[in-house]
């Protein structure tokens, strides 16, 4: 089976069913979605992720350095915040599937992503004329700034937060709706959309990886976030140079998806006691729902299908197509739960991985150094090399051999990337031992600002390892979530997806606070020491190797049984 839904009539009509164009006319095949709107929607994503690396990537150096914060709270800052981007989502994606729709959602924040990226390059410029009180202008500064400096940069990095609460969710759903399920060349275009879109992504990372780190380590913060703020602008302006292209979703019930999955829960809880009617059975068949295995789960929701003490049509509280919308989302948890582990191990890259590479030779020749925010052009460097090797190589192999568009299913594609970053933290735990035993070999446990006698490039494993692991998870989860969601809810379902990663983010955090505490007792260094070569992130890594593995297990145990929400892969 398959997640097309492949209708005769709909392949010989040029006109997409429950779709307008700009106009409002009925949105015509050849003219307007799939790859003709893509492209413009995956080249602002592109943008987007340019953007953000540029400032997430090395956000840990600005604030240990100009900002002048000890590694753990700037860690603690950057977790918090990339969380909380990665969370607002949520937030974003209620409102756009709620009132807004998706397409004016995605200006709305996309204007205001330019507002605080405005403000955080005026941050920045504030800040420098502070810079007689850092220590070391040209490596890495400690400075001290006022208060009210510091609030304003935070206000600042908030507001992109914000922003990208609205965009990021509603950005993806609305590529995904361009790809009508009903026709049999756009559905198996849909499935290579996630996969060219995960790419667009990597790319975009990639370049903000080798010259925004650059730019604002060894040039200008204030010309760093000023190019990002540019490129924001010209990403804005491309996605609505293709607005004639897009085809827009017309809802087709005028409540509000959260109220009425909403409605089916209440009135289950308050219908505990009551005995569905055989009405209820009956129903099924007079609604014309296609037949769902998934309808014998959870039946104690059946019973939102009458108030108390009713019966028959005037004592329905909420419809079948409501329940089965509201036991689709309940599926959904389990398999968001165990991804979690997942999302914290993500938090790494732009924290302890960055800070462990700027204690190692970052030389290259006799005068040039790679910042070590860069180093995660290595992950994004992978995911560009295998997402096509994906594409075009395993997923037609694999399609000839299991019968699916997709080659394998989607919960395969998940369960085999959570596996891979298990192996990244087993191969970052043993790097990191090394490093450790280099620093007391060479007798530098003591003298943390003093360059290792070790290459940089012994952190790259981890990274590929990492980029592989994007390939099949990160893309997994985006098409699982998305597919899987309410038609009406999809920006809801590829936010949930963020959310996996933002709130690995905020429990990287809280792990990484709590273990710091802990750890420091009795005069004892701490896992996170500033010193890093008295830390033990090897320690931490090891830790979240056996958090992976265990969310893995579980993991399998929820994806063996759960049950697609439509004919799906």
């Amino acid at each position: 089976m398959d997640n097309c839904h492949i209708s005769e009539a709909s392949s010989l009509d040029d006109t997409v069913d429950g779709a307008v164009d700009d106009k409002g006319d009925p949105a015509k095949r050849s003219f307007s979605g799939a790859w003709k709107s893509a492209y413009f929607i995956i080249g602002m994503a592109v943008v987007e992720r340019f953007v953000f690396k540029g400032i997430e990537t090395n956000l840990i150096n600005y604030l240990t350095g100009w900002l002048g914060e000890s590694t753990v709270a700037a860690a603690a800052n950057v977790n918090t915040w990339s969380g909380t981007s990665t969370l607002l989502p949520l937030l974003g994606a209620s409102i756009a599937d709620s009132y807004l729709g998706q397409y004016r959602t995605i200006v709305i924040a996309s204007v205001t992503y330019i507002l605080g990226l405005g403000l955080l390059t005026l941050s920045a410029v504030l800040t420098s004329g502070s810079s007689s009180n850092c220590k070391n202008r040209n490596k890495t500064t400690s400075c001290s700034h006022s208060e009210l400096q510091v609030f304003f940069f935070f206000f600042s990095l908030y507001v992109v937060a914000i922003a990208q609460g609205g965009l990021k969710p509603c950005l993806q759903a609305f590529g995904a709706e361009q790809f009508d399920q009903r026709d049999q060349e756009e559905c198996k275009a849909k499935s290579s959309f996630f996969n060219w879109w995960y790419f667009g992504l990597a790319g975009g990372a990639a370049v903000s990886y080798l010259i925004m780190s650059y730019i604002e380590e060894n040039v200008s913060w204030i010309l760093g976030f000023g190019i990002l703020c540019l490129f924001m602008v010209l990403g804005l302006l491309l996605f609505l140079f293709g607005a004639r292209t897009y085809r827009y979703s017309i809802k087709k019930d005028e409540r509000s998806p959260f109220v009425r999955i909403g409605r089916v829960f209440v009135a289950a809880a308050k219908n505990w006691k009551t005995t569905p009617p055989v009405e209820a059975t009956e129903e099924a068949a007079q609604e014309n729902l296609p037949p769902h295995q998934g309808s014998n789960q959870f039946k104690f929701l059946n019973k939102a299908l009458l108030l108390p003490g009713g019966s028959g049509e005037k004592g329905k509280a909420c419809s079948l197509s409501d329940v089965e919308e509201a036991k689709a989302v309940l599926r959904l948890f389990p398999i968001w739960a165990t991804c979690l582990g997942y999302g914290i191990v993500l938090a790494q890259p732009p924290t302890l991985f960055t800070k462990q590479g700027t204690t190692l030779d970052r030389s290259i020749g006799s005068g040039f150094h790679i910042p070590a925010a860069s180093l995660q052009f290595f992950r994004a460097l992978t995911v560009l090399i295998f997402i096509p090797i994906y594409d075009r190589i395993f997923v037609p192999i694999a399609r000839s051999l299991t019968r699916k568009p997709s080659g394998i299913t989607m919960l395969q594609r998940i369960g085999t990337g959570i596996f891979l970053i298990a192996i990244t933290m087993v191969i970052a735990a043993l790097v990191e031992l090394k490093r450790l035993k280099t620093a007391e070999e060479y007798e530098l446990v003591d003298m943390p600002k003093t360059t290792l006698p070790m290459k940089v490039w012994w952190l790259i494993p981890q990274f590929i390892f990492l980029g592989i692991s994007d390939s099949f998870t990160s893309v997994g989860i985006q098409e699982f979530f998305c597919d899987q969601m309410p038609n009406e809810l999809r920006s809801v379902g590829v936010s949930l997806q963020l959310s996996i990663v933002g709130l690995g983010s905020l429990l990287s955090t809280s792990l990484i606070s709590v273990i710091g505490k802990i750890t420091s007792g009795d005069g004892r260094d701490s896992w996170f020491s500033d010193n890093l070569n008295r830390a033990h992130l090897d320690y931490f890594y090891w830790l979240l190797a056996g958090l992976t593995a265990i969310g893995l297990a579980v993991y399998l145990f929820f994806a063996k049984s759960y049950i697609y929400n439509r004919s799906t892969t």
